[in-house]
């Protein structure tokens, strides 16, 4: 052997490869990764938030034969079931031959997205204008918010103890609600000052109304006309503000990006795009060995704080049912748990390179992406995967021929984010991020791969088998 083949075989011994990333799939793999995008766009259109999310998820687990758990019931291997916590997080499984004896093997997405909340009392008139005063919620760049069109999802309680749903803007036949922009003619001031402070959460302000109820004399008449538009509509009145939770979210739908297609842009891929195929790969699973466990959380862009989110018990208590039906004390069967936290990571982006560390960021078209930390600075907020669960997750992807890259979510000292993994690791369950790498996270129009999703559900499907 020549002394440069010596090398070559060498380098291919011991280096890494590199990985070409879609260049390597086949015609079939991408056509099976555009298939099931098809099924993942009316699933975002709809899922504009948690509850809507939540509804979708429920028609397609009762489809699939999942029935609602009782814990009074006994079940046996194969058996589906769901629990719906209070119409925003929802959990699956499919019941193992070893039950969660030997712990259970849990996905864990959030399906909330960065939005803008009505406050409780939102409605009011100036200048002959109706505007909504807003509060927004999770990590939005404000200004991204401006002059697009917006629908209005949510749920109204009212004081008789019914609810109505909302849902208005969306259809192209309804108007749409907007908060208004600066004029560049008027905007000097506006942009001599940081960005930070150039746009006020204060001034997110929705035009809901134009148009005065009556010509009398009285004041107020463009207020009084939208709540009789909505009390004609819904059924309600001013006060029921009050015990509502109304979201506006973007408009536009899902669509292909790029002259081939290969991407899709659309509002709320944080983390829906996770949280479609760890629910898929909930639905299409066979029966496993050990108990297979979706579950879709809330408030991650929040904190993961309430009821609805991962610092709840919710996912805890399940468990302990579960142990209880198999005889075993339900700290046992969490602690003999693993997880795969279903979250998006950043993808490299040329135009902003220099807030990325190159090699050891995440790509599009290279597959899902594992972080095994997030956290700020050094690592703080974080749970930090061990190497022994790391290698656990490295062999399970390589050797069902899935596509994988690792990426942290940006520079040290300038990146960095937060997960529910370290709530799933403070149970004492071995957890890594595990996601698809997405452009211009937080947004309201991100960009994802087709291929990248798609592996995202063949790694969750190998994790469940």
């Amino acid at each position: 052997m020549s002394e440069t083949n010596a090398v070559k075989a060498l380098k291919e011994q011991i280096l890494m490869d590199p990985k070409p990333g879609i260049a390597k799939l086949s015609e079939d793999v991408i056509k099976s990764a555009d298939a099931f995008c098809e099924g993942y766009k009316p699933f975002l259109d709809y899922s504009r938030t948690e509850r809507d999310a939540v509804k979708y998820s429920i028609e397609l687990a009762q489809k699939a034969g999942f029935v609602e758990f009782d814990p009074a019931k006994q079940y046996k291997a194969g058996d589906r079931v769901y629990v719906n916590n209070r119409d925003k997080a929802l959990m699956l499984a499919v019941i193992g031959t070893k039950g969660v004896r030997e712990g259970a093997q849990l996905a864990i997405a959030h399906i909330d997205s960065p939005r803008i909340d009505l406050k409780p009392n939102p409605l009011y008139e100036a200048n002959g204008l109706a505007l909504f005063k807003t509060h927004y919620y999770g990590g939005i760049r404000k200004y991204q918010w401006l002059a697009m069109p917006l629908a209005l999802h949510g749920v109204v309680c009212k004081k008789d103890g019914t609810s109505v749903e909302v849902r208005f803007g969306d259809d192209d036949s309804e108007p749409c609600l907007c908060i208004t922009d600066l004029l560049p003619h008027l905007a000097y001031e506006q942009v001599e000052k940081p960005l930070r402070k150039a746009f006020s959460g204060e001034d997110l302000n929705v035009i809901v109304g134009s148009r005065p109820y009556s010509n009398d004399d009285e004041s107020e008449l463009v207020k009084l006309n939208v709540m009789y538009i909505l009390n004609k509509k819904y059924g309600i009145t001013e006060d029921d503000f009050l015990s509502a939770e109304l979201c506006l979210v973007p408009t536009y739908k899902t669509r292909d990006v790029g002259f081939d297609g290969g991407l899709m842009g659309g509002y709320g891929h944080d983390d829906r795009c996770c949280a479609y195929p760890a629910l898929m790969a909930a639905i299409d699973a066979k029966t496993p060995e050990k108990t297979a466990i979706t579950v879709l959380c809330d408030k991650e862009e929040t904190g993961s704080d309430g009821n609805t989110g991962m610092q709840s018990d919710f996912l805890r208590y399940f468990i302990t049912d579960l142990a209880k039906m198999d005889g075993v004390e339900g700290h046992h069967a969490i602690s003999k748990s693993k997880c795969l936290s279903a979250d998006v990571n950043a993808a490299f982006d040329p135009t902003y390179a220099s807030c990325f560390e190159a090699k050891n960021s995440s790509y599009i078209n290279e597959g899902v992406v594992i972080s095994k930390y997030t956290g700020h600075g050094g690592k703080g907020g974080t749970s930090d995967a061990s190497a022994e669960y790391m290698g656990e997750v490295r062999a399970m992807l390589e050797n069902n021929n899935i596509l994988w890259q690792v990426g942290e979510l940006g520079r040290v000292d300038l990146g960095g984010g937060g997960t529910i993994a370290k709530y799933i690791a403070n149970m004492n369950v071995d957890v890594v991020d595990l996601g698809v790498p997405v452009l211009s996270m937080h947004a309201p129009f991100e960009l994802i791969s087709k291929v990248d999703i798609y592996m995202a559900y063949r790694a969750f499907s190998a994790f469940f088998a």
